[in-house]
Order: C-alpha cells, then sequence, then structure tokens
C-alpha cells in the first residue's frame, strides 16, 4: 500500500500497542487496592485488540485501515478506531489521576512523578492523533519523498507522528531514566518539561510542512508560514 510492504503498519502498531500494555500493566500493579483495575485491562485488550485486528485485517486485503472513507462501512470502522483510541487514551488519564491521588509509601518520589509526567504526556500526545485525523493524514506539506525506513516518518515535509511518537513514550522513557539515571525529584520534574518541549517543537515543526532535517531553515525564519 502506498509503495510500502503492507505488513509494516501493523507489525508497528502491534509492537506499540504491546509495549504500551505491558507497560500500564506494570504501573497499575502499584494501584493494587484499587478494586476496578481489572475493568482498565480488560478495555485495554477489547479496544486495542480490536484495533489491531482490523488493522491486519485491512493490510491481508491490501486495504487501508485509517483513512479510509471509501465505503460507509469502512467509514464507519475508522470512527470505530477512532472511538476505540479516544477511550483508551481518557481511561489511561484517569489512571494518571489515580497515580496522583495515591501515596505510595513504598516507592521513591522522583519515580512516582516520572510516572505521572509520562502518563500525562502520553494523554496529551495520544489526542495529536486528532490533529492527524482532521487533517486527513500524518504529512503536512506533500505526501511523498524520502523517508525513514519501516517508520515511514517524511525526511522532507512535515510529518505529525513524530511528535506523536515522542509525546507518547514518555510514559516508558522518563520512568527509565528516573530509576537508572536522574534520581532526583526536581531534575525528574525538569527533565519532563524538557522532553514535553521537544514533544511540541516536533508538533510544531511539522504543522508548518518542515521535517528534522529542514529544522535550520525553521529557527531561521524565527516565524511561521
Amino acid at each position: 500500500m502506498n509503495g510500502l510492504n503492507a505488513w509494516y503498519k501493523p507489525a508497528k502498531f502491534a509492537l506499540s500497542i504491546g509495549i504500551f500494555s505491558l507497560t500500564m500493566g506494570w504501573y497499575t500493579g502499584y494501584l493494587d487496592s484499587y478494586k476496578y483495575i481489572s475493568i482498565y485491562n480488560w478495555s485495554l485488550i477489547i479496544f486495542l485488540g480490536f484495533e489491531l485486528f482490523y488493522i491486519t485485517l485491512q493490510a491481508s486485503r491490501s486495504q487501508l485501515s485509517h483513512y479510509n472513507f471509501s465505503s460507509n462501512l469502512y467509514t464507519s470502522l475508522t470512527v470505530a478506531m477512532a472511538i476505540a483510541a479516544i477511550a483508551v487514551t481518557l481511561y489511561t488519564g484517569y489512571i494518571g489521576i489515580l497515580f496522583c491521588t495515591y501515596r505510595f509509601a513504598t516507592l521513591p518520589d522522583y519515580y512516582v512523578w516520572a510516572i505521572r509526567l509520562g502518563i500525562f504526556l502520553f494523554v496529551i500526545f495520544a489526542f495529536e492523533g486528532a490533529v492527524m485525523g482532521a487533517n486527513g493524514s500524518p504529512r503536512i506539506g506533500a505526501d511523498y519523498g524520502k523517508t525513514i525506513p519501516f517508520l515511514n516518518w517524511s525526511l522532507k515535509y512535515g510529518d505529525l507522528r513524530i511528535a506523536h511518537f515522542i509525546g507518547m513514550h514518555a510514559l516508558q522513557l522518563l520512568p527509565l531514566l528516573a530509576v537508572y539515571l536522574i534520581k532526583d525529584l526536581k531534575m525528574v520534574i525538569f527533565t519532563g518539561f524538557l522532553y514535553a518541549v521537544l514533544a511540541l517543537f516536533c508538533l510544531v515543526l511539522a504543522l508548518n510542512g518542515k521535517s528534522w532535517p529542514n529544522a535550520r531553515s525553521f529557527t531561521k525564519v524565527g516565524k511561521f508560514h
């Protein structure tokens, strides 16, 4: 599809969903006193399982899954995927709220804060998917040119998936940095701020139709255009 191996997309989604599910399974283990936590875990299985199944099915049929409005059925399934993603994101945000209200006597404060920041950055940049949906494409500027192998991110034009990826994977990266490298509450919060700035910069860059190789020309201009 679009000159790419049809199985790249389901492979990327399977990897991403797998990492996300394992991560949240780990974090929700700290909320064992919350009696409804199993509902959250089952919601991930149902909603994300549906999304991955549909993406894989469409790939096997050499059909688009996202941005496919070629029939009423495909439009309905595209909307269903969006609803599933929104439901998971909102519920994950609620888990983040629980992390803000619970007291974790046995966990270092810098680790707990890294999880909190990771969850909320995940939620914010997961909702960036709505920008891609409204745009009808993850790219801005043009839908051709050189790309990063497998990831298919544009090296010439704006690509909203870069900020989407960076922001969402704060969920894993910030806690890992906190535990194995930083180990300080103030530095964890500062690192989270810098990480958010990086993701936001990638988003603004993409909205202006620029890619990382063209970022220098963007900063020289000094304004959006």
